[in-house]
């Protein structure tokens, strides 16, 4: 099968692509795929690591207030269907894929005009602006929420499979003893892994205000890269390094095992992140970022609050002692931990890599 993917601006669009990739090399050895993307994506970076051709297409988003930049942004959008199909027609795809991100326009758009099968999926919980434009255009849409299918215009194309994983988050019990040793409990934070300014402060005082005061728990925070150095300095300024049980850390690179072994995760809300959580099954406190189109993340995140499957605070509501408040009612609420654990379970979707491989599959062989 020879497959083009197309989504890219943040991780939450290329991550998912790059699972469904995998997916499909892992099921047919003699597939060709390739990724189409713009010349500055982060997809130029996460792609290539895992073997695939990037091509690019010029376009832009749509900014949210009058801008010059948007007059650009309206002619792009027009000329990058006509370049896009002039890639199209070179790679002769089977069928196009797109994950999100306004480099789905033109790739999509061109190959559903040329009666190519084409398929989208939706990670958030509110349909981004490319799946908005193009779901009439395409055969399928595939999501993460059930809730999303309600907020398209064709819901009849929609089916909820879950967000594709790359993999890794099935962890036994063996490494969760490795990883928490003799401590009853486990708080893994992290705001990402460039970090989050309001994250790390609220979570360095937790630390110092809760966790440094319970050497039964530990607590594993991540600042981030961009952060690390203003975190570390804080986490000095608080005393914080004499205490055994606090470890600080610029990046988690065994996020599958370190989660798995968590009680409590406190986290952003990106639409990946919640993927993993759940299919962990892990009680969580999410602080959305309010930096992302759509406030999409807040969304993502009512979505599990609704089913009590997740702890939300607005950046914008943490009051001073708020968050350590919330930590320490949680973490040894035994009963409260269950439920939740139990709850974000059924947001979790364990075979969503092959629901969509076969479905992809399907879809090709019915349309040749």
């Amino acid at each position: 099968m020879r497959v083009l993917m197309t989504g890219g601006g943040t991780g939450g669009h290329v991550n998912p692509a790059i699972a469904i990739a995998n997916t499909i090399r892992e099921k047919e050895k003699d597939s060709v795929i390739a990724f189409v993307g713009t010349s500055r994506g982060i997809e130029n970076k996460l792609v290539p690591k895992f073997g695939y051709e990037v091509y690019h297409v010029e376009i832009q988003g749509l900014k949210r207030k009058l801008s010059l930049s948007n007059i650009k942004t309206a002619y792009l959008a027009f000329t990058s269907v006509f370049k896009a199909k002039k890639l199209v027609k070179k790679f002769r795809p089977d069928v196009v894929i797109g994950t999100g991100g306004y480099v789905c326009w033109p790739v999509v758009k061109a190959a559903a005009s040329m009666g190519i099968p084409t398929v989208l999926h939706e990670s958030n919980a509110i349909p981004g602006v490319a799946v908005k434009m193009l779901e009439k255009y395409v055969d399928i849409v595939y999501t993460n929420f059930e809730a999303t299918i309600n907020k398209l215009k064709c819901p009849e194309k929609a089916k909820r499979v879950g967000n594709p994983l790359i993999g890794g988050f099935n962890i036994d019990n063996a490494d969760i003893s490795n990883v928490k040793g003799d401590y009853k409990k486990l708080i893994l934070s992290y705001g990402g892994s460039l970090g989050a300014m309001r994250v790390n402060s609220e979570m360095l005082k937790v630390m110092r205000d809760f966790s440094s005061k319970h050497p039964e728990v530990l607590h594993i925070h991540a600042s981030g890269a961009i952060e690390k150095e203003t975190a570390q300095n804080t986490f000095k300024e608080y005393g914080l390094e004499q205490y055994k049980n606090l470890q600080l850390v610029e990046y988690i690179y065994d996020m599958p095992t370190k989660m798995a072994a968590a009680d409590l995760v406190v986290s952003r809300a990106g639409a990946m992140t919640l993927s993993e959580l759940a299919m962990m099954n892990k009680p969580c406190i999410l602080i959305p970022s309010p930096n992302v189109t759509d406030n999409h993340q807040y969304k993502n995140a009512v979505e599990l609050e609704k089913k009590n499957a997740a702890v939300v605070f607005e950046e914008k509501n943490l009051d001073e002692g708020v968050m350590v408040k919330a930590v320490e009612d949680l973490i040894f609420d035994e009963k409260r931990l269950a439920e939740m654990k139990k709850n974000i379970g059924t947001f979790a979707v364990e075979n969503t890599n092959e629901l969509i491989y076969n479905g992809v599959k399907q879809l090709v062989e019915t349309k040749k």
